[in-house]
């Protein structure tokens, strides 16, 4: 994302790596990233992203989580923006754990509350969710997996939109055929 909207985090044994508060990105160092103990309490100088409390809440809960991006990124912010979760229009979509990708209740930027909200929408095992009225956030085993998901759901969020602006009603996959596309989807992208 342009500027210094959107953050993102890595997990480490102290607690996790976050970017800092309102430093667009093209004036970041390394250095200027916040290590933060679990419970957001900074280790090192610097102010974490005002959404630590958003990503301390998702490593909190889920042990499968080691990065996590929030991105403003805009059509799924545009989605966010109508509370549209984004159905299961393309097999794509099981790469976020589930059937849609929800869409969270709102609640303010930076608060437990929207942590909370996160944290609920996410699950057990969903790695995707839009935010209500802001944007979205995803979750995985790495950082690259984390931003290449993030692109993943801007990408399903802009190919509903482009139905969505066609007037055109998407035909959604079946349970069964999601299962399919998930299987095989698996081992994509892995040596064989």
């Amino acid at each position: 994302m342009p500027g210094k909207s959107g953050n993102l985090s890595l997990r480490t044994a102290a607690g996790f790596l976050i970017t800092p508060s309102a430093l667009p990105y093209t004036e970041m160092t390394p250095e200027d990233l916040v290590h933060c103990a679990a419970d957001g309490t900074p280790l090192t100088p610097g102010r974490p992203s005002s959404e630590w409390r958003l990503h301390a809440a998702i490593y909190a809960a889920r042990p499968d989580a080691h990065a996590v991006v929030h991105t403003h990124a805009p059509r799924a912010t545009a989605l966010a923006c109508a509370r549209r979760p984004i159905p299961p229009i393309h097999y794509a979509i099981t790469l976020t754990g589930g059937p849609r990708i929800p869409c969270a209740t709102h609640a303010t930027f930076g608060t437990a509350a929207l942590a909370d909200a996160a944290v609920a929408a996410l699950g057990p095992s969903l790695r995707a969710t839009l935010l209500a009225n802001h944007g979205l956030v995803a979750l995985g085993a790495t950082l690259a997996g984390a931003v290449a998901l993030a692109r993943e759901v801007e990408n399903l969020a802009g190919q509903y939109l482009n139905l969505l602006a066609a007037g055109l009603d998407p035909v959604l996959l079946t349970d069964a055929e999601l299962a399919e596309a998930a299987a095989a989807l698996k081992d994509y992208g892995r040596p064989a």
